[in-house]
């Protein structure tokens, strides 16, 4: 499954060949000395033997009191796509942007250290970010085709905090917390500064701050199994990222978090109007519309006759309404889907051709009118056209949900 706003990433494939890194997946570690061999032998033979690009296994140690570090020192020692990065203090998102920031793969990934996610779900994660296909790549326990493994306590925590994240931030990611994501080192680059969580929230600040600046997020369905011996503290967790959402919201809403920026930098369109904003400038739009159109007809009428001239002084600028409402009032831009908007764009026309026309003929059946009245009755026909097309346009034409479905097809 897919997540997108209206416009594709538009990065194009990534460079494998030669001596490209392409994959640095970081297993974060905290006191892990016992689980920490295991998972890296284990990781290493799975990309070995199934992933055929150049990878690094990037142990990232924050602040363990155990003997962790000589364990993720002698792993490193060892094999040759393995090293040890140790950090001072402790945090799985100060220790993912610490990495993260400094390597040089085109990709980046993580996975956690109980490999609870099942590794077959990894080529799959990365897959769409070579391609160019997707920004960023997140394991899901809760899409449609994933199989999990855990007790009715943590499935009820899980659902309840990706509903209250939908409820609170209007996300539409469906698992924020899966130990096992992805993402293209250049879109790593623009985001991570302005994330700022260094705990476990990191990865929930990450996506929702991706979503709003209009990046491509594809979910891959895992297989999970939950670790009975997971040393998350479930009550802190949820403190922290309460605190976290409520960060964000207030963010958002003060303009301190400079999404209209960073979509800028990322290439990403404005994201849609609110439905107020869109009457207004469909208002706007409307106004220049008709007073053209009435130019026009006035300045045809003689010479063409009545339907004539509203056939033509419709259309021209029919063309020019669907155009400026496209870019300015639902915020669509570039080339892709131009010839589609402006055929839909021309059906409604029609609509209002009906409607316009219409109250021509049956005015003049009744009587002959002088150029006064006929203008007033062209007037209100159009007011009534304006109202049809601005409803057809907001819920047909340039819908969310098609612009959605139409880039990622």
């Amino acid at each position: 499954m897919t997540l997108t706003v209206p416009n594709p990433t538009d990065r194009g494939a990534i460079e494998t060949d030669g001596d490209t890194l392409v994959l640095d997946v970081v297993v974060p570690v905290y006191n892990e000395e016992r689980d920490l061999a295991p998972c890296v032998r284990r990781l290493r033979r799975h990309l070995k033997a199934g992933f055929p690009h150049r990878f690094r296994i990037t142990i990232a140690n924050n602040a363990s009191t155990d003997g962790t570090a000589a364990v993720a020192d002698a792993l490193a020692a060892e094999f040759a796509e393995v090293r040890a990065v140790h950090l001072a203090e402790k945090g799985r998102g100060r220790a993912l942007r610490a990495v993260w920031s400094a390597s040089d793969a085109a990709v980046l990934a993580y996975l956690d250290v109980d490999l609870s996610t099942d590794l077959n779900a990894l080529p799959p994660l990365v897959a769409p970010l070579l391609s160019g296909h997707s920004d960023l790549a997140i394991g899901s326990r809760l899409a449609r085709g994933a199989r999990v493994v855990r007790g009715p306590k943590r499935e009820l925590i899980s659902r309840g905090y990706n509903l209250l994240l939908r409820g609170a931030l209007a996300t539409r990611f469906s698992d924020a917390q899966c130990g096992f994501k992805a993402i293209r080192a250049d879109v790593a680059e623009k985001l991570l500064p302005h994330v700022a969580d260094t705990g476990w929230f990191f990865d929930t600040e990450l996506l929702v701050l991706a979503e709003r600046t209009g990046l491509r997020i594809h979910e891959v369905p895992v297989d999970w199994v939950d670790d009975p011996d997971s040393r998350v503290d479930i009550v802190a967790t949820a403190v922290a990222d309460l605190l976290g959402i409520a960060r964000l919201a207030r963010g958002f809403a003060t303009g301190r978090i400079p999404v209209a920026r960073l979509r800028e930098q990322l290439g990403r369109d404005a994201p849609p109007a609110g439905l107020l904003r869109q009457l207004v400038r469909f208002a706007t739009v409307g106004v220049v519309s008709t007073l053209a159109y009435l130019v026009l007809f006035s300045t045809l009428r003689d010479g063409m006759g009545a339907q004539g001239a509203n056939l033509v002084a419709l259309g021209v600028t029919a063309v020019g309404n669907t155009a400026a409402n496209r870019r300015y009032t639902f915020g669509v831009r570039g080339r892709a889907g131009v010839a589609r908007h402006q055929f839909e764009g021309l059906i409604v026309f029609c609509l209002g051709l009906a409607l316009t026309a219409g109250s021509l003929a049956v005015l003049h059946g009744f009587t002959v009118p002088g150029r006064g009245l006929e203008l007033a009755v062209l007037v209100a026909a159009n007011l009534a056209a304006t109202v049809l097309r601005f409803l057809l346009l907001r819920g047909w034409v340039f819908h969310p949900r098609r612009l959605t479905e139409k880039s990622a097809s």
